[in-house]
């Protein structure tokens, strides 16, 4: 099975990608984007980092694709195909939502060039963590400052930027309810936390 987390930044991804390998074990593989691979994590740095590049919207879709297919061919197929559950912090969603929404491309654009990147390949669960924008902005920028990392540059473009974003994630959750779930992230960490585990055990159970 493949599960992705989505949500703004901020929202407690990362530490519901480590609750959830704790839960499920050795037998998972835990994995985000962008990275994943040396080459993903080179792009990484490229699209993040705020002050050495201004990318157009549209570098930024066909940088994330590249860092992708390297991903899906070379570390999440692989695993796939093992037998194993794969749980990714940031897939497709995260570009509909930031590079669609956010940026402006269009969806069907997005969709295509995923589709040709991955060889069609979409997560069967993603996990949506919902916050208030304002809430999860100043979380991501804290949690920067805190790392000292220079990865802000898209909480840099602002709260209304950020409205878009979460627009878009519930609006991906709505069109496809089957194959999503959406988790008040307002809440202590805790409780998100033994969320997002109930209902990942329970698509697998199911």
């Amino acid at each position: 099975m493949f599960v992705a987390l989505e949500g703004g930044d901020g929202s407690g991804k990362s530490g519901a990608l480590a609750h959830l390998g704790a839960v499920l074990g050795e037998g998972a593989l835990l994995t985000r984007e962008p990275g994943g691979t040396d080459e993903g994590q080179a792009i990484r740095g490229l699209l993040l980092a705020r002050g050495g590049h201004d990318w157009e919207p549209q570098a930024e879709l066909l940088l994330i694709a590249a860092a992708r297919a390297q991903h899906v061919a070379r570390v999440i197929r692989p695993a796939l195909a093992a037998g194993r559950v794969v749980v990714c912090d940031r897939y497709v969603g995260s570009t509909l939502a930031y590079q669609g929404a956010g940026r402006g491309l269009a969806v069907e654009e997005i969709v295509m060039i995923h589709n040709h990147s991955t060889g069609g390949l979409w997560p069967d669960l993603t996990v949506v963590l919902d916050v208030d924008p304002a809430i999860a902005l100043a979380r991501g920028l804290a949690r920067l400052r805190a790392e000292g990392s220079g990865e802000d540059r898209f909480e840099a473009l602002g709260l209304e930027f950020q409205h878009r974003v979460r627009r878009s994630f519930l609006d991906q959750a709505a069109a496809a309810p089957q194959r999503h779930a959406v988790i008040d992230a307002n809440r202590p960490i805790t409780a998100v936390q033994a969320d997002v585990a109930a209902v990942v055990l329970g698509f697998l159970a199911g």
